[in-house]
């Protein structure tokens, strides 16, 4: 199978960065996550591309990054949450080792205080997070090969969690 060894899916604040981390240093592997390559790329927050073009222009500029650490990483990889919402996104993630992580809102409260610093959930953070998961929960379930939930569970947990689901075996 070409292209990462892992990727991980899932809601803003769920822990993908963390997680992925984990695996990578437990499978022996690197960790890429495309949030943080459209911000080296860019040279400015996710955030501020939200305010200054949008999230059409966000999403393209997501596109490409997500293609293009399928193509060139083998490692972990991280997408950030609304990458599963582009079509041609999920194609290439089509015959991949895609790890859902799920929480429910709670959780995320928990984890996020849902803050303005998420441009998705500036308003009534609570309902926009419920809205958001009601939509892309079955995209992530749609393309994972494993759902693993967060809920109460350390990051350690969780990696060991999709190390079993995957069938994984630690380097």
């Amino acid at each position: 199978m070409s292209g990462p060894l892992v990727v991980l899916v899932g809601p803003m604040g769920v822990g993908k960065s963390t997680v992925g981390q984990l695996l990578a240093d437990r499978l022996g592997a690197g960790y890429r996550d495309t949030d943080d390559d459209i911000v080296e790329e860019q040279g400015r927050s996710i955030a501020e591309i939200f305010v200054d073009e949008g999230e059409d222009a966000f999403r393209a500029i997501e596109k490409e990054a997500v293609r293009r650490a399928i193509a060139a990483h083998d490692g972990v990889l991280a997408l950030g949450g609304g990458a599963i919402l582009d079509p041609g996104t999920r194609a290439l993630l089509a015959g991949q080792r895609v790890v859902y992580l799920s929480m429910d809102v709670e959780e995320a409260v928990r984890r996020t205080g849902l803050n303005a610093a998420r441009p998705l959930l500036a308003v009534n953070p609570r309902k926009q997070w419920r809205e958001l998961m009601e939509a892309r929960r079955p995209l992530y379930e749609g393309i994972a090969t494993a759902v693993v939930a967060t809920d109460g569970r350390t990051p350690e947990d969780v990696a060991q969690a999709a190390l079993d689901a995957l069938e994984l075996k630690e380097a």
